[in-house]
């Protein structure tokens, strides 16, 4: 006779991109009479905005009722707060890039706190980061300027008109004090490199007890969270695709857009379940 062997197994999965799409990145390439139906997760100015399948929120209630499932996302607080997810609102979540680690909703004080000591130790100040960006910046392709949570600083470009070589040469300048530079659709991201989800994934492996963790992610800022999880999926399109971006535990699916985060939450699911004892 066999039995399962327990396990406690972590999700932590990337959102935009990942599981959850806008209109502009949902390559839906099939005819319209045989497109998924979909769910709409997020509005933003009373306005729909972010999506996934209807047959990916039935495998995502499954997946938060069976594992320890963690959005792990560099949106800010408020901007993560805007998404609705199916199934059972998630126990930890991780915001601004590991910058904050929800509890029930709420920031943990003992993580901002520890975050706060890396970065002031590691990296350059933030407002010389942000002063390089703004006037390295070309007003004629720049759209917007932000920081985030205090944390790290982006760019809303008008992609078309970003010279070839300024986001190479950006983070030329940014890696010899302690910042990285990512690329994602519209957005330039200058993130401290202390400043990981890989860090906060396994602060919550070590509060759940995990004994198995699994990742997901399309980005550059994703890559670490991969490559500390016991096994991890990236779809088919995002940067880390473009890049040819990979590791020995790391699935690389063929689909792109919505479809794509259906299948990696058929993939989770797989892994998750109970093996057999030897």
């Amino acid at each position: 006779m066999t039995v399962s062997r327990p396990t406690t197994t972590l999700v932590a999965s990337d959102l935009d991109r990942t599981l959850i799409y806008s209109r502009a990145a949902l390559q839906l390439l099939m005819p319209d009479a045989e497109s998924p139906r979909l769910l709409c997760v997020e509005t933003y100015d009373r306005k729909p905005l972010s999506y996934l399948t209807e047959t990916a929120a039935a495998l995502l209630e499954e997946l938060a009722r069976t594992t320890v499932f963690v959005p792990t996302t560099t949106r800010s607080r408020e901007q993560y707060e805007r998404i609705h997810l199916p199934g059972p609102a998630p126990k930890f979540a991780i915001c601004a890039n590991g910058g904050h680690l929800l509890v029930d909703g709420v920031s943990d004080p003992g993580w901002q706190t520890q975050v706060a000591r890396r970065l002031a130790d590691e990296c350059a100040s933030l407002e010389e980061v942000r002063t390089h960006l703004v006037a390295a910046a070309d007003p004629a392709w720049l759209l917007k300027e932000r920081v985030a949570e205090d944390l790290f600083a982006y760019l809303v470009v008008e992609r078309s008109l970003l010279p070839a070589d300024w986001v190479r040469e950006l983070a030329a300048w940014a890696e010899p004090r302690g910042w990285t530079v990512s690329l994602q659709g519209r957005k330039i991201y200058a993130v401290p490199m202390p400043l990981t989800k890989s860090a906060a994934m396994k602060e919550v492996a070590r509060r759940a007890g995990a004994t198995l963790t699994l990742a997901a992610g399309d980005s550059l800022l994703d890559a670490d969270l991969l490559l500390a999880a016991d096994r991890g999926w990236r779809p088919g399109h995002g940067e880390l695709a473009d890049t040819g971006w990979s590791a020995p535990h790391i699935d690389v699916l063929t689909q792109r857009g919505v479809v794509a985060g259906e299948e990696i939450l058929r993939r989770f699911l797989r892994a998750a379940a109970p093996q057999p004892a030897l």
